[in-house]
């Protein structure tokens, strides 16, 4: 296996040099977040795993719920109720950790130039051989020709979708000051065992009904709306991720990024088999930091007095802290440091 993922590393280095090589002769254009057309109009690969597309239609309606709790109006302790349980339904174990790099595989696999490397590599030594290296480091991946595009594209489609979480997030904490002139958000709350109880079973009210889109094959991969169909469409005017970026292009976080490639990179090659692709849907420190978005949460609930208090409580654990746990970019300072 040893022989096999040093075989494997030193392919990955001779497609670096190649890839310096041809930019060493032509320079690069600043990359376009729009990304080309794959082979044949097909809008995602025909191989993509049924695990794989299930879980990105999580993250969608995920997104949409985000969406709609942008827009509800707080008319009452039910509509913060509303909001609380809704994106609770996504925060149990691993739920919305697996739909995010799933949805970022699809994502990286919509550049064909990654994915002809990454497929051109394993005919060559063999699925086995090219799986079992990517699962073993996935930062292997980022020096794949084409992987630069792909994770810039993950990178500024996920920036994308967390400042939109952020700026929910900015809503329902200025609701908290707001909500304290109305009389119904002055009262009392003594529904605290209700709502943590609430918040406990939310995950297991989850039923996901999105379903992959017939899109135009050039049309821009963009926020996780743009994704999926959606039977009720909503806008909260998502930024316009079809943009080029120069001097402010975002610095990826590189271990974070090559999961997710190296699991679009597995779903190109692999056929049927989940074993290497289960490896790469877990992410133990994204885990971890939505464990404590739930306890901090529930304990954030338990504390209040008042009903407007629990808009502070979204705004501070259920938006804005996902936020921070979904990010995949470094601030330029740290990604220099490092």
């Amino acid at each position: 296996m040893d022989d096999e993922i040093m075989i494997f590393a030193a392919i990955s280095v001779a497609l670096m040099s190649a890839a310096s090589q041809s930019a060493a002769q032509e320079p690069p254009a600043a990359p376009v977040l729009s990304l080309p057309a794959p082979d044949q109009g097909a809008s995602l690969p025909d191989t993509t795993e049924p695990e794989v597309l299930q879980n990105a239609q999580t993250y969608a309606a995920y997104r949409s719920d985000v969406t709609l709790a942008g827009e509800r109006e707080l008319l009452s302790g039910a509509d913060l109720d509303a909001t609380m349980d809704a994106l609770s339904q996504y925060y149990d174990g691993d739920r919305l950790v697996n739909a995010q790099i799933a949805y970022a595989a699809l994502v990286a696999a919509r550049n064909p130039e990654f994915i002809d490397a990454v497929r051109a590599v394993a005919d060559y030594y063999g699925t086995e051989t090219a799986a079992a290296a990517l699962t073993h480091d996935p930062m292997y991946v980022t020096g794949f020709m084409g992987a630069d595009t792909a994770g810039q594209t993950v990178a500024v489609a996920i920036d994308g979708d967390v400042t939109d979480i952020r700026e929910v997030g900015a809503r329902y904490r200025q609701a908290a000051y707001d909500l304290q002139h109305e009389r119904w958000a002055q009262q009392r709350a003594r529904d605290r065992q209700e709502r943590l109880s609430s918040l406990e079973s939310a995950s297991e009210r989850l039923d996901v009904q999105f379903r992959a889109p017939e899109t135009p094959a050039a049309a821009p991969m963009g926020a996780s709306a743009t994704l999926f169909a959606q039977p009720e469409v909503v806008d909260l005017n998502l930024p316009d991720l079809s943009v080029e970026v120069g001097q402010s292009q975002l610095q990826p976080d590189e271990r974070r990024v090559g999961r997710m490639l190296s699991l679009a990179a597995l779903d190109a090659i692999e056929d049927g088999d989940m074993t290497y692709m289960d490896r790469l849907l877990d992410d133990p420190a994204v885990e971890r930091c939505m464990a404590w978005v739930r306890l901090d949460l529930a304990q954030c609930v338990a504390a209040g007095h008042f009903k407007y208090e629990d808009s502070f409580c979204i705004a501070e654990h259920a938006l804005n802290d996902v936020a921070d746990c979904l990010t995949a970019t470094r601030a330029p300072t740290e990604a220099v440091s490092n």
